[in-house]
Order: structure tokens, then C-alpha cells, then sequence
């Protein structure tokens, strides 16, 4: 089983979007919508960003999002990101997170998060980020490495929930570097009983565990 980066997948290797369904404000068309006017916006403001999350592992070859859109930034950047999607006829929503801003385009959310997992976004993790060819639009994407170390960190004794992230894990395993993703998390006995799980399951090898 490989463990180690494949080729990132672009534009040809997206699974196909299915019929937009009530989930997630609008369904999967109305997200992707939502996400090329937020990428755009911040463009146009000269913010530096780059698409996490769900949207971030479909731009990869994974299943698409059904519930927001996740970029990440600078944190002295989130109130001029906020103030471009405003700009662009969405709306800001006041939350108590320390961590990220959240900012409505009708009812479909965007998450503008600066510090994910309590670790604030630095220039080498922007700078990580490749242009992908996401739903037409040319913008920054988060590698598998990243998205995969962010899932397993943001594991708690009260969120600890692995079905949703074992999909995103299936689907990206070929792009992964999981030596270095067990390296990241070492300190997190969530995130390592979560590559027991991979190991177990012959998702990934597990000797490095």
C-alpha cells in the first residue's frame, strides 16, 4: 500500500457532483457556487487563502462537500476577507470560536479559519498550497498531507467522531504521506488510535505506527 504522495488530482479526476440536495444550505451546487464567489472575492481583495476542508479533499479525488465551504488564512487577514465577502453580498455571523470567522452566503456557510486546532495558519502552510482547477476556477488548495493532519488533530474526547473522516482518508491514501502524518500527530492518542483504525482496516500500512 503506498504511503507516500501520488499525483495530485486536478480538475480531470473530480467525482462527479450529484443532483444539489437539501443538505448543507443549497446542496453541493449552491456550496460550489458559493465557493467561486468567495474565492474570487478574496482575489480580488489580495487575500492570501487557500481552500481547506471538505471542497479541499474533493479538488483531490474525494466525494464533494454537502455542509460549508473551508478557507484558510492569516489572522490579521480575516477582517479584510470578511469585509471582501461582505463587499460581495454575504453576510457576517458574530460566533464565539477563537479560531475562525463564519460569514453566510444565503444559508450556505463559510468558514474563514486562522487557527485550526489552536495552531495559527503560517506562511509555510499557505505556501504549501498548489493551484487546482476547482469547478473552473483556478485557486489555492491545501495538500493531502495538511488536510489529512488538520482532520486528526481537531479529534477531542468530545468530538471524536472517524466516520466521516475515514471516507476523506480512503479516498486520499494514495497522496498521503502517512510516516509524516503519524510524525504531526504524535501527540494526539485520538489521531492515533484513528491510524490504528487506517492500519487495521489495510487502508494504510502500519508498520510506522
Amino acid at each position: 500500500m503506498p504511503l507516500a504522495g501520488g499525483m495530485a488530482a486536478g480538475a480531470e479526476r473530480l467525482p462527479p457532483v450529484p443532483v444539489a440536495a437539501s443538505e448543507g444550505g443549497g446542496g453541493v451546487e449552491g456550496l460550489l457556487g458559493t465557493l467561486k464567489r468567495a474565492a474570487a472575492a478574496l482575489g480580488e481583495a489580495e487575500v492570501r487563502f487557500a481552500l481547506a476542508g471538505g471542497f479541499a479533499a474533493y479538488a483531490r479525488g474525494a466525494a464533494p462537500s454537502v455542509h460549508d465551504v473551508d478557507f484558510v488564512l492569516f489572522e490579521q487577514d480575516v477582517e479584510r476577507a470578511v469585509r471582501a465577502l461582505v463587499a460581495a453580498g454575504m453576510r457576517r455571523q458574530d460566533c464565539p470560536e477563537n479560531w475562525l470567522a463564519k460569514v453566510y452566503d444565503g444559508d450556505r456557510l463559510i468558514d474563514l479559519i486562522y487557527a485550526p486546532s489552536g495552531r495559527p495558519v503560517e506562511a509555510a502552510l499557505l505556501g504549501r498550497a498548489e493551484e487546482l482547477n476547482v469547478a473552473g476556477v483556478l485557486m489555492p488548495v491545501l495538500p493531502a498531507d495538511d488536510l489529512v493532519i488538520m482532520r486528526l488533530l481537531a479529534f477531542t474526547e468530545t468530538a471524536c467522531d472517524f466516520s466521516s473522516v475515514l471516507p476523506l482518508c480512503r479516498a486520499l491514501r494514495e497522496q498521503v504521506d502517512w510516516p509524516h502524518v503519524a510524525v504531526r500527530t504524535a501527540g494526539s492518542p485520538y489521531a492515533y488510535a484513528f491510524l490504528t483504525l487506517l492500519a487495521r482496516l489495510e487502508v494504510i500500512e502500519g508498520e510506522f505506527l
